[in-house]
């Protein structure tokens, strides 16, 4: 049993009770279901014990050329996104005191990195560049520390570019906002409902996720191939894709939209859930529920996949 896991086991059915019967609340996710507001002693981004630190999102390459990536099992939630040509790119978000000294490799932010980071408190977003327009439009944003074209930033020279680029990542996030509540709620205690399954699958037009449960967490492989990463929760979350007003020469330019409501399946536990998400707004968080009833997750990371919904424009 690994430390994060230990950590979040102190939980116990206690929590769980006073995640799913406590009275009516209103919270960031959007008020679903009578659930309580996360203690300000356990993360809001992960149910494990301690305080909010700042928030530090990092785009990451998902290539074949650039795997593995380098400091994902020190994320506490990992973003699967689709990009150009149906390929995947990864977003990391780590909490300053969960932090590893690299993470990489680094790539280019995308117009679906802007909604989907309005829900936190100002993170600061590590990229290693943008299309011309989307550009100024990032550093301008209110809501985010843009972090790009900096010293922390560094190549190295066991991999061809454009998958070589790297971040140091002391300071860089000194400016970001607290970790904030983003709508995820937490339990050690496994839900009632589901159904038993060890495996699960997302794909997009060019790239594949699965996940196999080996008792304790979930490994992941991508296209086809195990990598060194593991979560404690799987969300896969049926988005609507359409093309970005952010344009580019080399053709469509998917955006994943994660404001609005939909369909997805919860994985935790070795259990498989069918829910529906609900963002209302930018500002707000996602609530993930169960018959109108916020599903809790297992305290530890958390990886998402924005699964195309069908009807989607993927190309």
């Amino acid at each position: 049993m690994d430390m994060r896991r230990a950590r979040a086991a102190v939980t116990g059915t206690a929590a769980v009770l006073a995640l799913l019967l406590a009275s009516a609340c209103t919270d960031k996710g959007g008020g679903a279901s009578p659930t309580a507001p996360p203690s300000s002693s356990r993360s809001v981004l992960t149910g494990e014990p301690g305080g909010a630190g700042r928030v530090l999102a990092v785009k990451i390459d998902n290539v074949g050329p650039a795997r593995p990536a380098t400091g994902l099992d020190d994320a506490d939630l990992v973003y699967a996104i689709e990009v150009e040509g149906g390929l995947s790119r990864l977003m990391a978000v780590f909490d300053t005191h969960r932090l590893p000294a690299v993470v990489g490799p680094v790539r280019s932010a995308r117009e679906t990195d802007l909604q989907l980071l309005a829900a936190y408190d100002r993170p600061a977003l590590a990229f290693s560049g943008a299309q011309s327009k989307l550009l100024p439009v990032l550093r301008s944003d209110a809501d985010l520390v843009p972090v790009t074209g900096t010293g922390a930033f560094f190549r190295r020279q066991d991999r061809p570019a454009p998958h070589n680029e790297y971040l140091r990542t002391k300071g860089v996030a000194d400016r970001a906002g607290t970790a904030a509540d983003i709508g995820l709620r937490f339990a050690a205690a496994v839900p009632p409902g589901g159904r038993a399954g060890t495996r699960a699958s997302a794909s997009m037009p060019s790239a594949r996720f699965s996940f196999a449960w080996d008792g304790t967490r979930y490994r992941v492989s991508m296209d086809g191939v195990r990598s060194p990463w593991t979560a404690d929760n799987v969300i896969v979350q049926h988005v609507t894709v359409k093309e970005s007003r952010f344009h580019s020469r080399t053709g469509f330019v998917p955006f994943s939209q994660t404001v609005g409501s939909g369909t997805a399946e919860v994985l935790r536990d070795g259990r498989s859930y069918a829910a529906r998400w609900n963002r209302p707004g930018e500002d707000d968080g996602t609530a993930y529920t169960v018959g109108g009833r916020t599903l809790p997750l297992h305290p530890g990371r958390t990886w998402i996949v924005l699964e195309p919904a069908a009807g989607s424009q993927s190309r």
